[in-house]
């Protein structure tokens, strides 16, 4: 039920709540301190008179006069109302007694020490009184001491407490209503800033998701809400905006091979050729539907990593070693370009072998492709005691910085003049290699600077051993693994992302 209740509401109860719970304490403090003052008022009245009466019975000092005392006593009460006095004798007779006094007079029989006084309690129908018992010495030697007994009637005092208390319990809950009013004026006015947050929230759309929530004009406590709420309408906004630009470049991605090969077909079909021609034809759209195939393989692969992807299986690799597979699969390709490949460093991780070969094989086809005659492509291998990494590098043309965050983008080219007439590249592998190497744990960053580009590949798990640097080149092993591996989406010949 509390949780149906608006947050005003559970303000405004709280402060309620709270200010009953603050007063009625603060009324049981002040009651209690008002009903011992009025003991204690009492108690020095009847000390002071029982002092009185010791002296008048201090000064008998025969039986005469002891007979006698009940005109003193009686005189030491005059203009006291309130007060009642009991005295029984030695003998535990009534020597004195006020008029009206219902003192029980079983209780001042009782064996009492002349050196204390006792406390005495009763009531008589609705009055209440209070007393002090004590036992006086004569001056009569040998004679039991006289048993005096003083009370006074507490009953205006009852009255007047629980007339107090009446009042007090009136005032807590005019209070507690005052307080639980002034608590929602409060909580309206300090939650009206979300009214605000919610108007504006309320203007977000998928046509407009540039509104952001106010953050200089809420309250501190609210601050912290506001920019967490801006920073996911910041990523809600980028989201949609990469799915918007992926899906316009996915579209114009599909339409050029459709078109081609519809193209293609439509010539064909408009004139009968010969059994040659037709294969020409059917030739050149089997490398459309390749492309094709391969950009859907892509998406699927990409649309899995978006999901969270999973490795198929997790074995110990030895970089290096696959590393020199694939100089060997690309050495052709090097040698017919004049680049110089070049490798240092070892390093071994965990993860899934054909998965990591795409990753390397998408960055190295990438560095092949857009290196100039006479350039260099290296890689190299650093392996700590906390991470391994393993970094790719080429010579050619320096990468504007202003594309760098966006290298790992689906789709994305930094060389918009070449993106349309490039047959070979979808725009999607660097995009997969950023998706394999989350998939690992790791991380990818791309810098360019002064001729030279370079991407980076971070995996958590390094150990700390010396290795020496081995040559992957040594000996032409064009091993068929290695083409599954490559085979596995994109092959090496068509690189992704220019650098």
């Amino acid at each position: 039920m509390i949780r149906q209740l608006s947050l005003t509401t559970r303000l405004t109860l709280l402060f309620a709540l709270v200010s009953s719970v603050v007063l009625l304490g603060l009324g049981w403090v002040i009651t209690s301190a008002v009903k011992q003052h009025f003991i204690d008022q009492d108690r020095e009245k009847l000390e002071g008179k029982v002092l009185l009466v010791r002296h008048v019975v201090a000064q008998v000092s025969s039986h005469e006069a002891l007979e006698a005392i009940s005109n003193q006593l009686r005189d030491a009460f005059i203009g006291h109302d309130d007060l009642v006095g009991l005295a029984l004798g030695p003998d535990g007779e009534v020597l004195f007694s006020t008029p009206g006094a219902r003192v029980p007079l079983q209780r001042l029989r009782q064996p009492i020490d002349a050196t204390m006084t006792a406390t005495l309690e009763w009531s008589e129908g609705e009055r209440q009184f209070m007393g002090i018992v004590s036992a006086i010495e004569t001056a009569i030697p040998e004679a039991p001491p006289i048993v005096v007994a003083v009370a006074i009637d507490t009953d205006h005092q009852a009255r007047f407490m629980t007339e107090f208390s009446k009042t007090l319990l009136f005032f807590v809950i005019g209070a507690a209503l005052i307080s639980g009013v002034l608590g929602w004026l409060a909580a309206r006015s300090g939650l009206a800033p979300l009214g605000d947050m919610k108007a504006t929230a309320a203007e977000v759309t998928a046509h407009r998701l540039d509104h952001r929530l106010p953050v200089s004009s809420v309250p501190v406590e609210m601050a912290d809400l506001a920019v967490t709420l801006n920073q996911m309408l910041d990523r809600l906004e980028d989201a949609f905006r990469r799915l918007s630009e992926f899906s316009s470049d996915l579209a114009h991605e599909l339409r050029t091979p459709i078109c081609n090969l519809m193209t293609e077909t439509q010539v064909a079909l408009s004139n009968t050729r010969d059994a040659e021609a037709y294969r020409d034809i059917l030739s050149s759209n089997a490398e459309e539907f390749e492309r094709l195939a391969r950009m859907i393989s892509d998406m699927l692969f990409l649309a899995k990593a978006d999901h969270g992807l999973m490795l198929p299986s997790r074995e110990t690799i030895t970089l290096e070693h696959e590393i020199g597979e694939l100089y060997d699969f690309y050495d052709a390709v090097a040698e017919e370009k004049d680049i110089a490949l070049q490798f240092a460093g070892a390093g071994k991780l965990a993860g899934d072998r054909l998965m990591l070969r795409r990753a390397i094989s998408n960055l190295l086809s990438n560095a092949l492709r857009y290196t100039p005659r006479g350039g260099y492509v290296s890689i190299s291998i650093s392996e700590g005691s906390l991470e391994t990494s393993l970094t790719v590098e080429n010579s050619g043309a320096t990468i504007e910085p202003v594309h760098l965050p966006h290298l790992f983008d689906r789709f994305f080219r930094a060389d918009k003049a070449r993106s349309h007439g490039d047959s070979e590249g979808t725009g999607l592998g660097l995009a997969i290699t950023k998706a394999i190497v989350a998939a690992h744990g790791g991380q990818v960053a791309a810098s360019s600077s002064n001729g030279v580009t370079r991407f980076r590949l971070t995996f958590p798990g390094g150990r700390s051993r010396a290795s020496s640097a081995v040559s992957p080149r040594a000996g032409r092993r064009h091993n068929t693994s290695v083409r599954a591996a490559l085979d596995y989406d994109v092959p090496p010949r068509h690189p992704t992302i220019p650098p």
